[in-house]
């Protein structure tokens, strides 16, 4: 079925036949007065303002009892944002089970893995696999679709909330009966389950699928293939919630798109976005900045992996903050600047909608101090002034942005959300392994030496990139091997580390050692792990310090190059890097520990040199700025980022600038700031 993009409809707010970019909030108005609704709409105008999603925690003022319904207020709701020139993303409600619900069926509440039952009082208080709970969403979306679906503001379904956010793994007897039949489905038999799950190891064999449970709280440590099996059970099982309500919406509604907004961020890990992405009309995230030293590099690793969720195509940012959270330890406030600079980071990375939570923050309950575009100073503030000033540059600086692509990289990252969840688990070499942190740590690298990197699923197409970053792919089937394979015989240059290769999809590790079905691509063999303790480093002879591992590693292949060996320790004089060249003029390479971000950067821009791959930003501008290109038929769109505290001269660079610099010729990049360029296609 052919689907068009919310962001994307063929009229503009204002009626007009033109693309644009999308700017607005989760709006909440069951919150306020009838008096506030029309304050909010009057301010959202002044904001530039075009959509909201609404209606995503309303289940309880929508539908009072089991047979009690009040859309009154929606209905007038939908109709002041619609005549007001403001389109809806109209959620399901199904977010948060109502008090009489919970009270009348608490079967449907979540257990956790110790027995204690998720009681209500917060929010996502239900079990993903509860068929009581099912029948009672499903009905509530059936009715929201027959009540809303020829609404002329509506112009998307927002299925739910943040699916998982808080109710991913549920270990109650709904979702053992569930995951056995996952099991049943995936294995077919006791035998084969008994062989993946390696039951022969501390007597588990099991005689009978009654006998299979979740992995709860056990004496030791779990089975290990139970427990990602498990993981990749849960994620499944949302998703075909998912796909429940989407199925009643695309019945009802055909003609309307359907998202749910992903959570594409570093410290949510439960569900496989790369199998949600194929299910959605159209990709949207919601995304949350962490302080630290990686925090504007987190954002740009999250937003550039949500397009490579997209294949390049446009998304949706769905929430994101005008200022601090409320879920920190400590909640820090965004500069002047960050506000705009971290919202047209997305939008550099294929974004085309930018929202945010919520519209008008709140007065009461646990998010009353999370930031909002309307804060709790009013309109007369600096918030305000940042949020309107940004509508105006979406309105109108960067109109022509909207519906263009962004431009593919010479290099991939890889993500891999199996090989995440396995070294998240116990009984490893090593606790702390974070492939995410890995991949965000070449990430930086990259960055740092002005070179546009993708972040891509596992399952994503390698063609026509010089370079792939595979790290810590602990999770190797044999069919993601010789897809690694094929790239490099075809010319590619792949990139893989410590940890990688080491078992296949069920958890067994490869025969031979790792790094399983690459070590002929690669000409080497680990013949022994060597993880390091806190603390504890090794001095590489290239001056290199290596923490946190390290290989003892065989060269098995003659024409295997050596790039480094370690310095010290009882490794000492063993190869640390290596490369192999490829007969078809690519070549695998293997890096066997550690490095921290100096000289993780100076190994990238060695390999990246040898690989032809370049920065396309002059010299004084690397580390300072970060590129991001989008394509238009006949122009392109350079987004600089200025990653510093400090004003950047621009002067070496060509291109009409649409925003962020004057017109006069005044090229600096101020801090925290954000200059997007016009540059002819193919300058």
């Amino acid at each position: 079925m052919s689907r068009t993009h919310a962001y994307n409809q063929p009229r503009g707010p204002d009626g007009s036949a033109r693309r644009y970019l999308a700017y607005g909030a989760d709006y909440n108005p069951e919150q306020w007065s009838r008096e506030v609704w029309a304050e909010d709409v009057r301010l959202m105008r002044e904001a530039g303002v075009n959509i909201v999603n609404l209606g995503i925690f309303s289940w309880a003022r929508i539908q009072t009892g089991p047979n009690t319904w009040d859309f009154t207020w929606l209905d007038e709701v939908m109709d002041l944002l619609h005549d007001n020139g403001i389109t809806v993303d109209l959620a399901t409600a199904t977010a948060s089970p109502p008090a009489w619900l919970t009270t009348a069926h608490p079967e449907i509440l979540p257990v956790t893995h110790t027995g204690e039952t998720l009681w209500p009082g917060a929010r996502q208080h239900w079990r993903p696999t509860s068929p009581v709970f099912r029948e009672h969403a499903l009905r509530l979306a059936e009715a929201m679709a027959e009540r809303y679906g020829n609404h002329p503001a509506l112009v998307a379904w927002h299925v739910s909330n943040e699916l998982g956010c808080h109710n991913i793994y549920d270990y109650s007897e709904d979702a053992a009966t569930a995951f056995r039949g996952w099991l049943r489905h995936r294995y077919g038999t006791l035998d084969a389950l008994n062989h993946a799950w390696g039951t022969a190891f501390w007597s588990q064999h099991y005689t009978d699928w009654e006998q299979i449970l979740p992995p709860r709280l056990a004496a030791s440590h779990a089975n290990p293939t139970q427990q990602l099996d498990f993981k990749r059970f849960s994620s499944d099982a949302l998703l075909e919630y998912f796909r429940a309500e989407r199925e009643i919406l695309r019945r009802l509604t055909p003609h309307v798109p359907v998202t749910t907004n992903f959570m594409v961020m570093g410290h949510i890990t439960g569900m496989n976005y790369a199998e949600w992405a194929h299910e959605v009309d159209f990709v949207s995230n919601d995304h949350y900045v962490h302080p630290g030293p990686q925090r504007l590099d987190e954002l740009s690793f999250s937003a550039n992996l949500t397009s490579g969720l997209a294949r390049g195509r446009p998304w949706y940012l769905m929430e994101h903050s005008t200022s601090a959270v409320n879920w920190q330890p400590v909640n820090v406030p965004k500069a002047p600047g960050e506000l705009s600079r971290d919202s047209l980071l997305h939008v550099a990375h294929g974004a085309d909608a930018v929202c945010y939570f919520q519209w008008r923050q709140s007065a009461a309950g646990a998010e009353k101090y999370h930031s909002a575009m309307v804060p709790h100073a009013g309109a007369d503030s600096r918030v305000f002034r940042e949020v309107t000033e940004l509508g105006r540059v979406l309105g109108e600086d960067l109109a022509e942005v909207a519906g263009t692509e962004r431009r593919r990289s010479r290099t991939a990252i890889i993500i891999d959300w199996e090989s995440r969840w396995a070294v998240e688990r116990d009984s490893l070499p090593r606790s702390g392994l974070d492939h995410h942190q890995e991949a965000l740590d070449w990430y930086s690298a990259f960055l740092d030496l002005g070179v546009r990197a993708d972040v891509v699923p596992s399952d994503a197409p390698l063609e026509g990139y010089d370079t792939v970053i595979a790290p810590m792919l602990n999770v190797l089937p044999q069919d993601v091997a010789d897809h690694l394979t094929a790239y490099v015989n075809g010319g590619g240059h792949l990139v893989t580390t410590y940890f990688s290769g080491v078992v296949d999809q069920n958890d067994h590790v490869h025969p031979g050692g790792s790094p399983g079905p690459l070590r002929e691509l690669l000409g080497i063999r680990v013949e022994e792990f060597a993880p390091l303790l806190d603390g504890a480093s090794l001095a590489l002879d290239d001056g290199s310090v290596a923490t946190l591992w390290s290989d003892d590693l065989a060269v098995i292949d003659p024409s295997v190059t050596v790039l480094a060996s370690y310095a010290s320790g009882h490794l000492s004089g063993q190869p640390a890097i290596t490369r192999r060249s490829a007969p078809g003029g690519g070549s695998a390479t293997y890096v066997s520990t550690h490095l921290n971000r100096k000289d993780l950067t100076a190994l990238s821009k060695k390999l990246l040199e040898t690989f032809g791959v370049h920065s396309e930003l002059p010299e004084d501008l690397r580390e300072r700025v970060e590129l991001t290109v989008r394509a238009g038929e006949s122009a392109e769109y350079w987004f600089l980022t200025n990653r510093t505290e400090e004003s950047v001269s621009l002067a070496g660079l060509a291109g009409e600038p649409l925003t962020g610099l004057s017109k006069t010729g005044e090229h600096t990049l101020p801090a925290r700031g954000t200059v997007v360029l016009r540059v002819p296609s193919g300058s």
